[in-house]
């Protein structure tokens, strides 16, 4: 998950000067901010500091990042003429800042450590898009969903289009791995999953290029491991609420990332070895095991127990 953030305080330096789109948008300073990250906290893989979201300006939307309420979308998608006014996405490379900053941060890596990319997926970004920012009950989407299901398909195509731009950009520009981040679609049922979000989330990952595994991750989404896995992807990422043994025993042949609750990374160092080991024999020394939290780290986490984590899981499943 995200690794630079507000947990960290030479994060926050930087964030100081610059607003949230300005950091995302200079190649310089994110890959500052992603090199930093990965090195000071010892992980595996960085994965490169952007947002989901970006890719809606291109598209013609307004963003904007609001201090303690997060995202919020200008101009919304409520009617038949806003789908209709959406652009599609012509340019081969959308976010040419985020292509410079993997380039940048490739190079600054060590070789060994690989770089992550990642996007949106259809569903979550048409519900930011929708609702105009964040929300508990996606009433708005639904509704859209439900009512308009032609205008709803025609969203997710015009969305669908954009992120398979955006990630063979990303893939082009020296990304190891790509993940593809449905955060919201645990709010819906296997069959509604089935009718308005598969095929569109099947489309992005069967038109990325070959070669580089992808990370399909959602939460909440107990209820629909088959069908996201049925969309595609090399990894199913879990969130902290599926047990992993029970979720292979399901899921078959691929492999996972996850799943420890972020939330436990405010504890102690005792605690916080006794659930990698819990996590790691229920993993039972699979290969194909990423050890991973179920979601991203959390504001105001001390950074000496993300260290802890990453400790504890080094020396657990040395081999």
């Amino acid at each position: 998950m995200r690794q630079a953030g507000r947990y960290m305080k030479e994060y926050r330096a930087v964030r100081a000067q610059h607003d949230f789109l300005t950091l995302c948008k200079d190649a310089d300073l994110a890959t500052e901010v992603t090199v930093y990250a990965a090195e000071t906290l010892g992980v595996d893989a960085a994965i490169i500091f952007s947002d989901i979201l970006l890719i809606l300006e291109p598209m013609g939307l307004k963003l904007a990042y609001t201090q303690g309420e997060g995202p919020v979308i200008g101009n919304p998608i409520r009617h038949e003429r806003d789908v209709k006014k959406l652009k599609s996405v012509i340019a081969k490379d959308p976010l040419p800042f985020v292509s410079a900053a993997i380039r940048q941060t490739r190079r600054a890596l060590k070789p060994e450590i690989p770089l992550i990319g990642f996007s949106g997926a259809p569903f979550t970004l048409a519900s930011y898009m929708i609702e105009g920012g964040g929300s508990r009950h996606f009433i708005k989407t639904k509704m859209f969903m439900y009512t308009r299901p032609d205008l709803w398909h025609a969203l997710l195509q015009k969305i669908s289009a954009a992120l398979i731009q955006t990630l063979n950009a990303q893939i082009t520009s020296g990304v190891q791995a790509v993940q593809l981040f449905d955060s919201w679609v645990g709010c819906l049922s296997p069959a509604d999953y089935a009718q308005y979000v598969l095929p569109h989330s099947q489309r992005v990952i069967q038109s990325l290029k070959p070669g580089v595994p992808v990370i399909h991750f959602g939460t909440q989404t107990e209820s629909l491991l088959e069908l996201l896995k049925k969309a595609g992807g090399d990894v199913i990422g879990l969130d902290w609420r599926v047990n992993i043994k029970a979720a292979w025993q399901r899921l078959g042949t691929i492999a996972i990332q996850g799943n420890m609750d972020p939330t436990l990374l405010f504890s102690n160092s005792t605690e916080i070895r006794r659930q990698v080991r819990r996590i790691l024999q229920e993993a039972e020394n699979r290969p194909g095991h990423i050890f991973n939290l179920g979601h991203g780290v959390l504001p105001q986490t001390p950074v000496d127990n993300v260290k802890v984590l990453i400790e504890a899981v080094k020396e657990m499943s040395a081999r």
